[in-house]
Formats: C-alpha cells, sequence, structure tokens
C-alpha cells in the first residue's frame, strides 16, 4: 500500500506493520525544496526508519542532505575522524567495524544522537540485512505491571558493555576513555512526545539493583523490544539509504556475509538531552564528549 503523504508529492510504501517505510521518488542527493523535507521528516517521525533506494551520494552531498535535519556530530566521539571528512563514520568490514548487537548507537553518551542516516556504498551479493526495532512500540505493547515499573527505572550505560565485547575487533582502542551516562528507562521523544524504552547493547546495569537483578531486568525488557512484532529488515542494494530515529529504535547489523566485504558511511545529528516521564534528565557519569558535538 503506498501512502501520500504531506506534502503530497512526497510518498512512501509501509514495510512492516509497526515500523518502516520507502520513500519513493526523492533524490536526496539534488537540490530539495524546505517541504519535502518536512514531508520527510514527518515520514521518519511516523515510521521511526525510513529507506531510499539509488541514491547517488558523495561525502559532500550526504552531509548537506543530513544538515537539514540539524546540526551534526563529528563521525565517532571515539575514533578519529579524518580532516577533509569529519562528520563520517564509516563501517567497514574490513577493518573489523560490525554492529551485530541489537543497540540504540551511542547510549554511553548523555546525548545520543538523534538521527542517523547510513549510505550503503559496498553491499555483499548475499546476506548483510540490517534489522531495526520500534522502541516506541514496545513500551506500548508492555503488559501495564511492566510499564509502572520501567517508568521508575534508571539505567546506566557504558562504553565497556556487552556491545563492545561482541562487535569491536580492538576492544582496548574502544575503551582508552570510558564512558558511562544514566538514562531513565522510558524516555519522553522531543519531537513526539511518545515513550520510548532506552536500552540496547550498551546497557549495563539498573541504578539500585545488584548485578543479577540488573540483567535479569534488562534482559526482560530487551527480549519485549526485539519481538518481531516490533521490526522491520531491510535488504541492502549499494546507493541505499536508511535514515533512523535514534531515540525510537535499535537496529542489528547481520553477520552473515563472511569474508565479503560491507561498506557504509553514516552521519549523525545531535541529540538533546533525554528526558524521562518525571521530567529526569539523563547525566553523563564519565567521558568527556564536548569535542564530539563541535563543528
Amino acid at each position: 500500500m503506498t501512502e501520500a503523504l504531506v506534502p503530497a508529492h512526497v510518498e512512501s510504501t509501509s514495510l512492516a506493520g509497526n515500523i518502516g517505510a520507502e520513500i519513493i521518488g526523492v533524490h536526496i542527493g539534488e537540490r530539495i525544496s524546505e517541504e519535502v523535507i518536512a514531508g520527510i521528516r514527518e515520514i521518519l517521525l511516523r515510521h521511526k526508519v525510513v529507506f531510499l533506494r539509488d541514491q547517488e551520494l558523495d561525502y559532500v552531498r550526504l552531509v548537506a542532505f543530513a544538515q537539514r535535519f540539524g546540526h551534526l556530530t563529528l563521525g565517532h566521539p571515539i575514533y578519529a575522524t579524518l580532516p577533509d571528512r569529519p562528520f563520517l563514520r564509516e563501517m567497514d568490514s574490513q577493518h573489523g567495524s560490525r554492529a551485530n548487537h541489537w543497540h540504540t548507537d551511542l547510549t554511553f553518551l548523555d546525548r545520543p544522537p538523534a538521527f542517523a542516516f547510513l549510505h550503503g556504498v559496498i553491499i555483499p551479493p548475499v546476506g548483510g540485512d540490517t534489522i531495526w526495532a520500534n522502541t516506541v512500540a514496545a513500551y506500548a505493547s508492555l503488559s501495564e505491571e511492566l510499564r509502572e515499573l520501567a517508568d521508575r527505572l534508571r539505567i546506566v550505560h557504558s562504553n565497556d558493555s556487552d556491545y563492545t565485547h561482541a562487535t569491536v575487533g580492538t576492544r582496548r582502542d574502544y575503551l582508552v576513555t570510558a564512558y558511562e551516562a544514566e538514562h531513565p528507562a522510558v524516555v519522553v521523544h522531543p519531537d513526539t512526545g511518545e515513550r520510548s524504552l532506552l536500552l540496547g547493547g550498551f546497557a549495563r546495569y539498573v541504578v539500585g539493583l545488584g548485578p543479577q537483578a540488573s540483567r535479569d531486568l534488562i534482559r526482560l525488557l530487551q527480549d519485549h523490544v526485539t519481538r518481531p512484532e516490533h521490526t522491520v529488515r531491510w535488504k541492502w542494494r549499494a546507493g541505499d539509504v536508511a535514515i533512523w530515529d535514534n531515540l525510537a529504535t535499535q537496529h542489528y547489523a547481520i553477520y552473515d556475509y563472511g569474508s565479503q566485504h560491507r561498506r557504509g558511511e553514516r552521519v549523525t545529528v545531535a541529540g538533546s538531552v533525554p528526558v524521562g516521564i518525571d521530567d529526569r534528565q539523563s547525566v553523563a557519569l564519565s567521558g568527556d564528549a564536548t569535542a564530539y558535538y563541535a563543528d
């Protein structure tokens, strides 16, 4: 089913019942009106992740498009960036980079990115799909008892985490600086006002609980987030662009392509400090990421 959304000439096709849409007929490397940007943003906020096929992009064009959605961060808070491409995070399998663990990007910071833009440059002939989960739908489908519990929780996220142990080739480099942030388990989305579960592979422990209880409770909520009913799976082609609402999703890059080459280029829009339903903000506990948000 194809939906014509406002503005009428930005069209999208829903991809799953709770998340995901493909935007049709828009070439983001070209000059785009503010009306079209507003239409893409509306579709993104509604569907949480959107996809555009067959985009002809280079670094300059990708950055120019992403900047229409907000202030860009540097490529990564830990890894050095190239002087001529400071906003770029290259996701290259030949450099040991993969993300085959459920996560929301960079939640070990007190200001995780708001939006991410990933351009598929080299895609293996088989495998390498990515799955996204809708953390707003996951919260809404919790039982009343679990929602009331989650509403009260605060969770510490760290770069020394299950995500890091599972996916980062050179952990020593990733852990040179310790980053930790305390987030509400349930955050209020700054644009939509929706409630969302903020969890994923960087979540380490629940404030006020012991290690075993923390692991069990995080696992319970995390397993609920990634139920198939909350997900969409995208089969990449070279030239595709995925844009996701980082505060409303988790994602998992499937590592099933062996030694085949897979490379994507990502830029991210800076986010605000998340706020819980009790109006308490997230708090940085360790690590200074000031430079990550600089021009």
